[in-house]
């Protein structure tokens, strides 16, 4: 799981060019699959079983990143907007890279740093060449790393969704009760846009997102009952979703049916795919399982393998029985 985990974190895909880590994942789950599409925005779509209650599974394969849309003159000094959420204190000194495989270095102007608009990338090769046009896009660039049960990386958000959704078709082999669709979803960091097409589109019986969450360990850090290597967090409450009690009833007992270790998750900022599934149609209920993840949104995310263990086997043990949907709420 390890060499999966360093191949989706690394791969290139901010918002809207995703085209390079959907590649990647198509190759992944080819012979798990009963069978695979992509859908006209980007989703990649992945349906395993045929009969029973129709469940989607929702993690996103894009990436927070930036937008090249200016060239200051006579330099190699690029202005930039933001694909998704960024955090300006943690940009100074950052690397981006550009698709053709620029690497750039995130710059601030002297006593700035208080706006986004204070900030540069440098591509400057040296020799008074441009190698990034206007209009470019490019993702966070740093190595994955582990260390012990953590592994550090940039894209944890959400690659490693991705990584419990493909471990999970993998020990399924094509066989589930229920017929269950694993979108890996597009453009989700800036508006949950793939999970809103494909929910209409497949028109499911109950979705789970698979996630990060933050975590309340670190030192004198926020105040939240997750911990990394404490297990899955199964969603309770976000501010994008209040998860139904039959979809927490139903992953909790699961969990202890299996003994899997689990949290219950709080998250007071922040939304998954589940907040756009669960307004799909006529109303999906939809739930949550989430990973616990330190840095989130900067280029040192950090999970605990245990922790992505646990949800592969409650993800796993959830779509491997009957699930007892649709249900009046």
């Amino acid at each position: 799981m390890i060499d999966l985990i360093k191949k989706l974190t690394e791969a290139w895909g901010p918002s809207g060019y995703e085209h390079h880590i959907r590649a990647l994942i198509q190759a992944e789950v080819a012979d798990f699959a009963d069978d695979i599409i992509t859908d006209p925005l980007g989703n990649l779509i992945c349906r395993v079983g045929n009969g029973g209650a129709k469940i989607m599974v929702s993690a996103h394969m894009d990436e927070i990143g930036i937008m090249a849309t200016f060239t200051e003159p006579h330099s190699g000094y690029l202005r930039f907007e933001p694909i998704g959420g960024l955090n300006k204190h943690t940009l100074r000194g950052n690397r981006v890279k550009f698709e053709n495989g620029t690497i750039g270095v995130i710059g601030v102007n002297a006593n700035g740093g208080e706006a986004l608009s204070d900030f540069y990338v440098d591509v400057d090769g040296g020799d008074d060449t441009i190698r990034v046009p206007q209009g470019s896009p490019a993702g966070f660039w740093r190595e994955c790393e582990v260390r012990g049960n953590r592994i550090i990386a940039k894209t944890m958000d959400d690659r490693i969704g991705c990584v419990v959704a493909i471990e999970t078709m993998r020990r399924l082999a094509k066989k589930s009760p229920n017929e269950v669709y694993f979108v890996f979803s597009v453009q989700e960091e800036v508006g949950l846009r793939g999970a809103k097409t494909a929910a209409t589109r497949i028109n499911p019986d109950v979705g789970i997102a698979l996630d990060v969450t933050a975590t309340g360990d670190e030192a004198q850090g926020r105040k939240m009952a997750v911990s990394l290597g404490k297990g899955a967090a199964i969603k309770i409450h976000d501010p994008g979703l209040v998860v139904p009690p039959a979809v927490i009833d139903w992953m909790i007992s699961r969990a202890e049916a299996d003994s899997i270790p689990y949290q219950r998750e709080l998250l007071a900022g922040g939304t998954t795919d589940a907040s756009a599934i669960q307004v799909a149609g006529w109303g999906v209920p939809s739930g949550c399982i989430s990973i616990p993840c330190r840095y989130v949104h900067t280029t040192s995310e950090t999970v605990d393998i245990r922790d992505v263990r646990a949800c592969v086997d409650l993800l796993t043990g959830l779509l491997a029985n009957p699930a007892p949907f649709p249900v009046a709420l």
